[in-house]
């Protein structure tokens, strides 16, 4: 647990002081959900219904955004073979990291999230189910995104590689965030979207580990 917890800090010092990633992230988003009403003409009666998906969209948008780094930096020194040979299995290693990403980057876009869904003509009520939402679905963000950045470990524009890897496995998050937000306007109950998002995060959790370590395996040799 102590070597974990090493892991976990050392990544979260990684992620603020290598150019402060989720602040990038957090102004992709608001610079985003700013535009999309100037282009659609601000019009409430036309942004509202959509609101919810759009904030969803702009929310995985921004999350791609610190995922080519989260192996590569550590395969360029050296330091992702020394992980493989530390006490920590390789799975452990790609479950910290994700989580460290989901700290340092997933709870800064939840906590702007409902500024976002503000702009694009969400109601104010709703704000602490986009919150939640943003919260709960981050994580499987930060988990299928760190199974797609161990798929691209290596690559020649790794990057675009990642969001080809990454976006089909955030539609299922972004379909039930989306659909809980959307189930709150129409005052339904919100709790079998959150329980849908709340398994697809647990298979996440589950499955990205073990494909990610073997991933980077293979990209080891």
């Amino acid at each position: 647990m102590r070597a974990l917890g090493i892991l976990y800090r050392r990544e979260l010092a990684l992620a603020w002081g290598g150019g402060g990633g989720a602040l990038l992230a957090c102004a992709f988003l608001l610079c985003m959900t700013t535009m999309i009403p100037l282009a659609a003409g601000g019009d409430p009666r036309v942004l509202s219904p959509v609101a919810s998906g759009l904030t969803w969209t702009a929310l995985a948008l921004a999350s791609l955004l610190s995922l080519e780094r989260m192996f590569e930096r550590d395969h360029e020194d050296g330091a992702l073979d020394l992980l493989a040979t530390g006490p920590v299995p390789l799975e452990g290693v790609v479950g910290v990291k994700a989580l460290a990403h989901w700290t340092a980057t997933g709870l800064p876009l939840a906590l702007v999230a409902p500024v976002a869904a503000l702009a694009l003509g969400q109601s104010g009520d709703l704000a602490p189910l986009t919150l939640l939402t943003a919260l709960i679905g981050g994580l499987s963000f930060s988990f299928t995104g760190a199974l797609g950045a161990a798929l691209a470990l290596g690559a020649r524009r790794g990057g675009l590689l990642i969001a080809v890897i990454v976006l089909p496995l955030f539609i299922p998050p972004v379909v039930f965030g989306a659909g809980g937000l959307q189930r709150g306007v129409l005052d339904q109950p919100v709790g079998p979207a959150l329980a849908l998002l709340g398994a697809y995060v647990l298979f996440a959790v589950v499955i990205a580990p073990l494909a990610g370590a073997a991933a980077i395996r293979n990209a080891q040799g």
